[in-house]
């Protein structure tokens, strides 16, 4: 199986930065697109970024010129620059990574548990 870790959030304020990780771990061939999600009360779950093995990279226009997402493909791991915080941006942070567990297999997507970022005005 394939666990998603996260880790780097906390309590910011407005203006701030904070920098998320996601590491996947387990018998991974090999990881294709990920990206970050967020969550906040009431509110469905909407991308805040993507990136592709290759490095390409999608924002919406909410986090665009203040979030930067990267990877390290040796590491399978997948990082969140967030700067210029502010309150709208408090969410629960979720990674999540499309992963090839054999060859042969179909891809499959999986989900952190997710890490809480809160910014306060």
């Amino acid at each position: 199986q394939v666990q998603l870790v996260e880790s780097g959030g906390g309590l910011v304020q407005a203006g701030g930065s904070l920098r998320l990780s996601c590491a996947a771990s387990g018998s991974i061939i090999s990881i294709n697109d990920m990206g970050w999600y967020r969550q906040a009360p009431g509110k469905q779950r909407e991308l805040v970024a993507a990136i592709a093995r290759g490095g390409s990279t999608n924002y919406p226009d909410s986090v665009k010129d203040r979030f930067t997402i990267s990877r390290d493909n040796a590491k399978n791991t997948v990082y969140l620059q967030m700067n210029s915080l502010k309150p709208e941006d408090t969410a629960v942070y979720y990674c999540n990574a499309n992963v090839l567990l054999a060859f042969g297999s179909s891809w499959s997507r999986y989900w952190g548990q997710g890490t809480q970022v809160t910014v306060s005005s």
